[in-house]
């Protein structure tokens, strides 16, 4: 039996196939039509599923969609009843999408897709979000919660799950209590991301990224915006909020006056942290300071609310293994004070938390709660995206005229990167199967000795071309991460460490030893085990072995503003656009003259 899951017309559009409760492919749409957060109709991840399953859209058994359209446009229309005059703007813009797409969803699947009205399927939101965690987990019960900004009415949900291997019990997905739209920790977080300069729903991480320049001196203002209540709910006064009532406003002029005048985009971000030996910035550094400070008070607040919601949740269920969805899921830093100071002792958080995931559960909501199929998968890695073969590069780089060094050897091929790595030498890695979700994990990423604090500002200023606070990824093998990372004695359970999604301190001076990719005392880690990705395991081990340090900086292949790359021809434009040294594609390496 093949199920497609689709989601799209909101965020990052997306696709996953699912035969007889197995994955099969899962991608975003954005990796082939080379637009960033493309939320369009995904009829290029819906194809190239397609064709990695082998099959035709007739053998298809369901089609579902993550999400109800109906209620959604509902709450959009009370929403933007409630405000009116003010909401006029929106209210406008929404009728303009929805009666053009949205409301349509149902018609534009069955023509795009082509199946039968009889085999399209409509699952909630959050159920979406929570199905996405509970049924690629390897826990049979487990709490849930799911965070985001904003599904038909839900933003916020907590509940358990049941999802059994053996088929004797009932898999299901009871979501007990729900926090409503206007009111939402994600988009709460998203008013702050738009006020600090940067792009709402692609920001978010450099808010996450910026908080550790900073201190959380202004939660008493943060507090004046949202009450938190002993369970972990929240009330929003949306007299600070625009993003109710305006298509392109998130934050009030109330909200304005209480932090004052917002950061300008792209503008310089120097604090005495990031330069500590200059004085001819001192009013720059002073200002931005100050919005570091911002940035570290709503992200302390919003652990706090995520932590609060944790402690309830665990002390209600009395269950010890936690499954997150949405896109607040993401944020990595709440992620590991979850593990560290929660009941909680394993945590499950699928790579594409946020809006693509919601295709995948929805595809696996169906399988087992819907039609009540046992379950025989984990999600053990997230490589599951479009591979091309080493004839396929070798054809393009031929093409191209590009020279080349040809492999027939992995172990060769190994210590030639690792040469590289050692000489300082950036590396562009593509392999395999893209990866799922937002981080590149080994099959699209970019590579670099992490022992020089000077690689962190190389990497950032003439690679990827971003802002210079960024930090980087610290790949490590899994069986070493206990010896440099707090908190983190069993990395084997932690599957949030090999998707990327923990951040956690570094163990005494660990930290030290590689200054590129220590962000203020803490590295966002990626842990690696060989049967997973052996060349990408067996670089980290060959350069740990000569050098001391099991641990490459790793960054996702793709310049600013654009998508991860997929393609050959993706690798290679990025490579010659930007101040990459080597290109390894396959069996292949190139490296600049």
């Amino acid at each position: 039996m093949h199920i497609l899951g689709i989601s799209c017309f909101y965020h990052d559009a997306a696709a996953a196939l699912l035969r007889d409760g197995q994955l099969v492919a899962a991608a975003d749409e954005e990796r082939f039509s080379r637009r960033k957060h493309d939320s369009g109709f995904p009829a290029n991840a819906v194809a190239f599923c397609l064709r990695q399953g082998g099959i035709g859209a007739g053998d298809l058994d369901y089609v579902v969609f993550y999400e109800k359209p109906f209620p959604k446009f509902e709450r959009i229309l009370r929403t933007a009843l409630a405000s009116f005059p003010r909401s006029c703007s929106v209210f406008r813009e929404s009728m303009m999408t929805w009666l053009s797409e949205k409301l349509w969803i149902r018609s534009i699947i069955l023509d795009k897709v082509g199946v039968s009205p009889d085999k399209l399927l409509f699952v909630d939101h959050h159920v979406a979000h929570a199905a996405s965690a509970l049924f690629c987990s390897p826990f049979e019960e487990a709490a849930i919660l799911t965070v985001d900004g904003v599904g038909e009415w839900t933003t916020t949900a907590v509940g358990r799950g049941t999802a059994t291997f053996d088929g004797n019990g009932r898999n299901d997905i009871i979501l007990e209590k729900e926090t409503r739209f206007p009111h939402s920790l994600g988009l709460l977080y998203s008013a702050f991301t738009a006020w600090l300069g940067f792009e709402v729903n692609e920001g978010e991480y450099k808010v996450m990224g910026m908080a550790p320049y900073g201190q959380p001196r202004y939660l008493d203002r943060v507090d004046k915006l949202i009450t938190v209540y002993d369970d972990g709910s929240f009330w929003l006064d949306m007299d600070y909020f625009d993003y109710h009532r305006s298509p392109t406003q998130t934050y009030s002029r109330r909200f304005a006056d209480l932090f004052g005048a917002p950061r300008q985009k792209d503008s310089l971000f120097v604090t005495l942290q990031t330069d500590p030996d200059t004085d001819a910035l001192r009013p720059l550094i002073e200002q931005n300071q100050y919005y570091a400070d911002v940035a570290a008070s709503i992200q302390r607040k919003t652990e706090e609310v995520i932590l609060r919601l944790c402690h309830n949740l665990h002390r209600d269920t009395g269950l010890t293994r936690l499954c997150m969805g949405g896109g607040v899921a993401l944020n990595s830093v709440a992620n590991g004070r979850i593990l560290r100071e929660t009941g909680f002792t394993d945590l499950f958080i699928q790579p594409a938390a946020g809006d693509p995931g919601g295709a995948l559960g929805a595809a696996l909501y169906v399988w087992h709660v819907l039609l009540g199929k046992p379950r025989t998968f984990v999600l053990e890695h997230a490589y599951w995206g479009e591979e091309f073969s080493d004839g396929e590069v070798k054809r393009f780089l031929d093409q191209e005229g590009v020279s080349y060094q040809a492999f027939d050897n992995a172990g060769r091929l190994v210590r030639a990167v690792a040469d590289d790595l050692e000489a300082g030498k950036v590396i562009g890695w593509s392999q395999g199967r893209f990866e799922w979700g937002p981080r590149a994990l080994g099959h699209r990423s970019i590579l670099a000795d992490p022992r020089s604090a000077e690689m962190k500002d190389l990497v950032n200023s003439k690679i990827k071309f971003r802002e210079p606070f960024r930090p980087f990824a610290p790949v490590i093998l899994e069986e070493r991460a206990s010896e440099f990372f707090e908190g983190l004695d069993e990395p084997a359970r932690q599957y949030p460490a090999r998707y990327m999604l923990l951040v956690l301190p570094w163990k005494g001076d660990a930290g030290d030893l590689i200054p590129a990719v220590n962000h203020m005392g803490t590295g966002r880690l990626q842990t690696v085990r060989r049967e997973w990705n052996p060349l990408y395991y067996d670089v980290v081990k060959e350069f740990g072995d000569r050098t001391g340090v099991p641990v490459v900086m790793n960054t996702s292949f793709n310049l600013r503003g654009e998508p991860i790359v997929n393609s050959p021809a993706d690798a290679y434009s990025t490579f010659v656009r930007s101040g990459i040294d080597c290109l390894r594609m396959g069996s292949f390496l190139i490296r600049k003259a």
